[in-house]
């Protein structure tokens, strides 16, 4: 398999991952990512995490929101080296907040590093959405 092909593979995953997260299921989202101390996360909701122990609490704690909905990267781009690669896109859809629908579309850059052969998350960083601070 290409670095280009599996990079696209562990963009889906992390989107699938993510969809999984808003119904509550964590698992799929904590396999995404690297679990080095190193790796930083800067959300929707305003946070800035180094860390995966810190990054692992948010998710769990997301997860527990239960936001429904779905969102679906648009306008991918993708630049893929040897080991690492960073993919921007828009993250488009929709979450359920307090029983509001609330539109989901927001810019966002994850980098993917290829770590014992898998290529996993170290870095994710989108625009703020108002609706979660």
């Amino acid at each position: 398999m290409t670095n280009n092909q599996a990079v696209a593979d562990a963009t889906d995953n992390f989107y699938a991952a993510l969809n999984l997260l808003f119904t509550g299921d964590v698992q799929a989202m904590k396999e995404a990512w690297d679990h080095a101390d190193d790796i930083s996360y800067m959300g929707p909701e305003g946070l800035y995490l180094i860390g995966w122990e810190k990054i692992e609490q948010m998710w769990v704690n997301t997860a527990a929101m239960k936001l429904g909905g779905r969102v679906t990267p648009v306008q991918l781009h993708k630049i893929v080296g040897t080991d690492m690669a960073v993919v921007n896109c828009i993250e488009s859809g929709e979450n359920q907040v307090a029983g509001n629908t609330e539109i989901v579309s927001i810019r966002s850059s994850t980098v993917f590093q290829k770590r014992n052969g898998l290529w996993k998350i170290i870095g994710h960083q989108t625009d703020l959405l108002k609706f979660l601070h």
